[in-house]
């Protein structure tokens, strides 16, 4: 059971004084009895329910029913003898927080059960008192109908989730594992046969240095082969870490727009083929960009990007319905990201251009191949 310490303290607005009322009330009720040995009783009975109420949230196993037990005798003998019904609340809030179904289906049917006949008990047998706050039982009625069925289910609903938070939990770290493995691998597969190889050669022309100087440069030569390959696959391994693919961007800037209710369209085709892994990982950094920039600065209701192909470039035009920008130098060197787009786009001999009349209108262009980099001298 949910600790009713905890219980209190989420609650909120109203729910604290609406309570405070309900622990107030009955005294009122049983006061009203002319008889000394009803006014005790009453007594006895609210303070032996307040006493069973906190029980019934600090105890676990089968003692909670106990307790629960013992307070619905209480609140039908209230209800008969001084025809105070509202303890019934107090059970259903009790009823919501069980765990087990079964319980929780049982104690509720009895509770609705013995609450309505002793109301109408009550009401038959002419008691004046229950006659006269008819319209007030009637909400109750409905309290303990609905009040068990909204708590368990609100406290099912904050199990699940805490159980779908676990378990995100444990697969991001079970996919920590497999990507450190992975990256294992690969630095092995890449790098383990090469520097191998590299030791190899480089103990052969150390022996040969002096003995067959041709052989030993041929040796050297390897090596320093053999270094530039290695290099080449640990720059390709890092970039594919490191690479955002298009179709995957694309499907974020889906996301980001529906959460901003901004229509989105899009045409062309997403798969492509003959584009390098850097040049697309810079497009995608580009468009996550702008596409951020629209959400944060434009007050668009409509975007749209549209991919064309070019026998050199790929085009990527990107258009919103917002209030525009400022279309100057100034704006590429201090906001908007739109420096940072354009030294990426710079890097890979990519170009952007900029429009804004009704809207923002931008054209990324991408070259297919990556001009290729000079080797690092000595290597």
């Amino acid at each position: 059971m949910q600790k009713w310490y905890q219980i209190l303290h989420k609650n909120t607005g109203l729910s604290p004084y609406i309570w405070v009322v309900f622990y107030i009330l009955p005294f009122y009720f049983i006061f009203r009895s002319s008889a000394t040995y009803q006014v005790v009783l009453g007594s006895v009975m609210i303070a032996v329910f307040f006493v069973c109420y906190v029980l019934s949230f600090v105890s676990k196993g089968w003692t909670v029913y106990f307790w629960t037990s013992v307070q619905m005798l209480i609140s039908i003998a209230m209800t008969l003898i001084f025809g105070y019904v509202y303890f019934s609340v107090f059970l259903a809030f009790i009823i919501g927080n069980m765990k087990n179904r079964p319980a929780f289906v049982t104690f509720y049917v009895i509770h609705l059960v013995t609450t309505i006949v002793a109301i109408n008990y009550e009401i038959v047998s002419r008691n004046t008192i229950v006659i006269t706050q008819l319209p007030f039982v009637v909400v109750c009625l409905i309290g303990i109908v609905l009040l068990p069925v909204t708590t368990y289910n609100r406290n099912n609903r904050e199990k699940l989730q805490g159980q779908l938070e676990d378990a995100n939990k444990r697969i991001s770290e079970l996919v920590k594992l497999e990507e450190r493995q992975r990256i294992a691998r690969d630095l092995h597969d890449t790098l383990g046969q090469k520097l191998s190889l590299i030791g190899l050669k480089s103990d052969l022309a150390g022996k040969l240095i002096t003995k067959n100087p041709a052989q030993a440069q041929i040796e050297i030569n390897d090596v320093r082969q053999t270094a530039r390959t290695a290099l080449k696959e640990v720059r390709e391994m890092v970039t594919q870490m490191r690479g955002t693919r298009l179709p995957d961007e694309l499907f974020r800037i889906k996301q980001i727009l529906k959460a901003a209710e901004i229509e989105f369209t899009f045409e062309g085709d997403v798969n492509l083929h003959n584009i390098s892994l850097m040049n697309e990982n810079v497009l995608s950094m580009c468009l996550k960009e702008a596409v951020t920039n629209i959400v944060k600065h434009s007050c668009a209701t409509e975007c749209s990007i549209v991919i064309d192909h070019t026998r050199s470039d790929l085009v990527v035009k990107l258009s919103d319905d917002g209030i525009g920008i400022l279309v100057d130098q100034s704006l590429y060197s201090r906001g908007n990201g739109l420096r940072g787009m354009r030294e990426r786009l710079e890097f890979v001999n990519g170009s952007m251009e900029i429009t804004s009349d009704m809207g923002t209108r931008i054209v990324i262009r991408v070259p297919y191949v990556l001009k290729p980099v000079e080797m690092e001298a000595g290597i």
